[in-house]
């Protein structure tokens, strides 16, 4: 499939990291949902510094242009449903619940800092490709991962006569704990069999986006549990 093209967004899983992008396994420590609007991923710069060498007539004799500093994403996520364990997950926020332990809201409190999440963005794709001949595969999608966002935060609320927007805003991090991640999503063989990446991402790197024929999780309205592997957090 040498020329996809991205079609609606259709998924979104977060995943709890801890202060060194550690994948934190085991239960209550993921998320799915695809009551949302867009993932916003803004490339976040610093300008470099232009070295030029001017003559005193006037002239330049010589240009450099300086070479910009890429600190990664700032993500914003436009979402619809107020889920205490999902902005636990994602702002560190403390839940509140009822009388019988469940979940029914959070409280805002300061930011914190030293939690984080990972992004998991599932959107289909569009093309004569999608549905290989083979039984095994139910079409295909771009796969964006974000494995380590920081300093999650929600937006402005303001409730009326129309419809509530939240919005989650965080920034991503390099040199993540994410390894080859702790999730099937992506083709291990010709059989299609589902699998980790193959490779864990660069030390140096914000995200990575792929096609994938490994369907995206199902939604649920509750905390998930992660799969119990070598990249958790101690």
């Amino acid at each position: 499939m040498s020329c996809p093209l991205i079609a609606n967004a259709e998924t979104i899983r977060v995943t709890r990291v801890d202060s060194c992008g550690r994948v934190v396994c085991g239960a209550d420590n993921s998320y799915v949902l695809d009551c949302f609007a867009t993932l916003a991923m803004n490339v976040n710069t610093e300008d470099g510094t232009d070295v030029e060498y001017k003559a005193a007539n006037g002239k330049v004799c010589g240009f450099k242009r300086g070479c910009p500093s890429f600190r990664g994403y700032d993500v914003e996520l436009t979402f619809y449903g107020v889920s205490p364990e999902f902005i636990e997950l994602t702002t560190g926020q403390s839940p509140y619940a009822g009388f019988d332990g469940a979940l029914i809201g959070y409280d805002d409190c300061s930011i914190q800092c030293d939690s984080g999440f990972a992004i998991e963005l599932w959107a289909q794709v569009l093309g004569e490709e999608v549905c290989p001949n083979t039984p095994t595969t139910d079409g295909a999608w771009i796969y964006f991962l974000l494995p380590w966002v920081t300093n999650g935060q929600l937006g402005d609320l303001e409730i009326g006569s129309e419809a509530v927007n939240l919005v989650l805003s965080g920034s991503t991090r390099a040199n993540s704990r994410w390894g080859i991640g702790p999730y099937n999503v992506q083709a291990a063989d010709v059989a299609q069999t589902p699998g980790p990446m193959l490779t864990p991402l660069g030390e140096n790197c914000h995200r990575r986006s792929f096609i994938t024929t490994i369907a995206p999780p199902v939604v649920t309205c509750d905390y998930q549990p992660v799969p119990l592997i070598g990249v958790c957090a101690p």
